[in-house]
Order: C-alpha cells, then sequence, then structure tokens
C-alpha cells in the first residue's frame, strides 16, 4: 500500500461521511477496528502453530544403559 497525503485523507474521510452519515461512523470504525483485531489474533496464533514443533527433538547423545528403566515384569 503506497503513502496517502493529506488530501486524500480528507477526501477518504468525506466519502466515509457521506457512506455512513455522521451517527454510523464511530460505529463502522469499532466494527473495522474488531475485524482487525480479530484478524491479527488469528495470524499470530496461526504463526505461533506454524512455528512449534510438534515433536520434540531427538537427544544428541545416547542414554546411558545403566540408567536405563529396568523392566518390572521378567
Amino acid at each position: 500500500m503506497g503513502n496517502l497525503s493529506g488530501g486524500e485523507i480528507v477526501i477518504l474521510l468525506v466519502i466515509a461521511l457521506l457512506v455512513f452519515g455522521g451517527r454510523g461512523l464511530p460505529e463502522a470504525g469499532r466494527t473495522i477496528g474488531k475485524g482487525l483485531r480479530d484478524f491479527r489474533r488469528s495470524w499470530n496464533e496461526a504463526q505461533d502453530a506454524l512455528n512449534r514443533p510438534d515433536h520434540p527433538s531427538p537427544p544428541t547423545e545416547p542414554p546411558d544403559p545403566g540408567s536405563a528403566p529396568k523392566r518390572l515384569l521378567e
């Protein structure tokens, strides 16, 4: 998205005022804000799920045979 100059922002605000009216503009702003917040939260959760390993990494050294658990039933 490009940078918006001051004149372009004023034009967008006038169009929004004409479309939503003076009373509907704050409600539209709140709705858009909630939608963006939910989208950002979902995006962050998806990124966390993708970056989280499903399985722990295997140990780099083999375990000591003397520390292996003993079988209960032989």
